[in-house]
């Protein structure tokens, strides 16, 4: 499905972490859809899934990409240097560490936060409109539904670092008029390409391949945990519509509407059409978020998001590579 009538015929178009879950799916739907050039520029991974990495960026993900491919650090002036005598038009910065599982509180905000100032120079010098990759880690436990600007009170160091990158986002938007910068705060997001996220994946892709591989799952506490479960092809048309955004601003990403990991388990049966148990187990994380729900009214309204996969269709869309991903488990990494 095409989001927006512009060809982007002429156009460049950089993506940081391209290799990545939503970054590659991006780059795949403007290569389907769209006559611009795309540039990716990403870190890749320095280990094997099974090891901790910071990067998550895999080339498998951009198996069929014609674009550009460049491997560089955000953190790195001279690796960004390349760029600099690139043509650019739009820049969707999704790079970052996004495992909200790593303490190592200064890498995360050098790379979530501090690189964030070298895209936004770089989108200065090239006269680029940027979109970024926000998060609604900002909002914590707050209560839901999640309202851009309130409620804003994030309990780990990856929720803090986006948190800070919005507000110098909104700075250097009054500071340059001419472009447009539009933050993303994307809720909890599965779909195709999360593979070598590894364990930070969707728990919809953790259960689905514990059900199968199994035949049991385990869910913390008792399942009722709530979030807001959107799908990569809502993903997808955020961003790309972001691109006919009027003015700079802060966004959520989600469907509108909070679902239990207990709903989660009863749509992969009936999905999956398998049987199996389901055991619960202490949470063993300081901080997990007990409920979300994306307020997607602004969203709605500035950038005609309108979200098409609730979590029963979103699951069915991805249940092909589901299983396809079970068959082949422990050959991709």
């Amino acid at each position: 499905m095409k989001y927006i009538d512009d060809t982007l015929e002429g156009k460049t178009v950089l993506i940081t972490g391209g290799a990545g879950f939503i970054g590659s799916n991006i780059a795949h739907y403007l290569q389907r859809h769209h006559e611009c050039h795309i540039i990716i520029f990403d870190k890749f991974r320095e280990t094997a899934l099974s090891e901790y990495s910071l990067s998550l960026g895999h080339f498998k993900n951009l198996i069929g990409f014609k674009g550009t491919v460049l491997a560089g650090d955000i953190n790195s002036n001279q690796d960004l240097a390349i760029l600099q005598n690139l043509p650019i038009d739009y820049i969707f910065h999704q790079a970052a560490i996004s495992d909200t599982t790593c303490f190592n509180e200064e890498i995360v905000m050098r790379t979530n936060t501090n690189a964030f100032y070298n895209i936004l120079n770089l989108a200065q010098q090239k006269k680029a409109h940027v979109i970024y990759a926000s998060s609604a880690g900002v909002y914590g436990n707050s209560p839901a539904p999640n309202s851009i600007k309130e409620g804003e009170c994030p309990e780990n160091i990856y929720g803090f670092s986006k948190l800070s990158m919005d507000r110098i986002a909104l700075r250097f938007a009054l500071e340059n008029p001419e472009l447009r910068v539009i933050g993303l705060r994307y809720f909890n997001v599965y779909g195709e390409r999360e593979l070598y996220k590894g364990k930070t994946a969707s728990m919809i892709l953790q259960l689905a391949l514990q059900a199968l591989q199994d035949s049991k799952v385990r869910l913390f506490k008792e399942g009722q945990q709530k979030r807001d479960f959107v799908y990569i092809e809502d993903v997808i048309q955020a961003n790309i519509k972001a691109i006919k955004a009027k003015q700079s601003g802060l966004y959520n990403v989600g469907y509108g509407v909070a679902r239990s990991y207990n709903e989660i388990i009863n749509i992969l049966k009936e999905t999956l059409n398998i049987k199996f148990k389901v055991k619960y187990i202490d949470n063993p994380y300081k901080f997990f978020q007990e409920h979300t729900c994306a307020d997607i009214s602004s969203t709605q309204m500035d950038l005609n998001y309108k979200p098409n996969f609730n979590l029963e269709r979103g699951i069915k869309a991805y249940c092909k590579t589901i299983k396809k991903i079970s068959k082949e488990i422990g050959i991709y990494d």
